[in-house]
């Protein structure tokens, strides 16, 4: 179908506040390529469309199915910051490709809050082993003196008067141990979701 000067304004008009709406989320250079190639795409679409038909209505009927410029914008910034977070490996792409996730859909928000709370265990078994040489009495397994039953593993301050600490200094080594375990998994568990969102994307 070969547009008329209407349908070349409404389409030029899309491209516009679609081209204004990325500029919020990428940089310039990557918004003239994403422009280009979404401007590819729709022109595409409308060449194959038969001229005989009513040019407003299918004009207006692949804007539609593409979508409003602002949720294209947001949806193609997503893709881009996954795709970079997968090949580069990088924490910085895969926690801002998380965050977005997490502000636009259920999915990654719930992803998001599975991922934050076990880099928090992480990080709170790595200070559980910087902490015990500074604090011995107030850091390890505490040990209720009367019953003798472990109960609670971390740090108190003050230390209680009916509890003691064991294990001594292998807690050093046991936090240091599960604090990078829980933090290997947790990036790869991070990864494999960004890889199974764009997967399922391309679907």
């Amino acid at each position: 179908m070969n547009l008329s000067e209407a349908g070349v304004s409404r389409v030029n008009g899309y491209l516009f506040v679609l081209e204004r709406s990325l500029k919020t989320f990428l940089p310039p250079d990557v918004v003239r390529d994403a422009v280009r190639e979404i401007e590819s795409h729709v022109r595409e679409r409308i060449a194959a469309v038969d001229g005989a038909g009513d040019e407003r209505s299918a004009l207006e009927k692949i804007l539609a199915e593409l979508g409003p410029p602002l949720r294209v914008a947001q949806a193609y910034s997503v893709e881009r910051t996954i795709d970079e977070a997968i090949l580069t490996g990088h924490l910085v792409p895969m926690f801002s490709a998380v965050w977005r996730l997490a502000v636009t859909t259920m999915v990654g928000f719930g992803a998001a809050l599975g991922i934050f709370a076990g880099f928090v265990i992480s990080f709170a078994f790595l200070a559980i082993a910087v902490m015990k040489p500074l604090f011995p009495d107030n850091v390890g397994l505490w040990v209720n003196n009367e019953s003798g039953i472990p109960h609670d593993f971390g740090m108190r301050f003050p230390a209680p008067v009916d509890e003691h600490v064991i294990l001594g200094y292998w807690v050093i080594p046991i936090s240091l141990f599960a604090g990078l375990l829980f933090l290997v998994l947790n990036y790869r568990g991070t990864k494999r979701f960004l890889i199974w969102w764009r997967n399922r994307r391309l679907s």
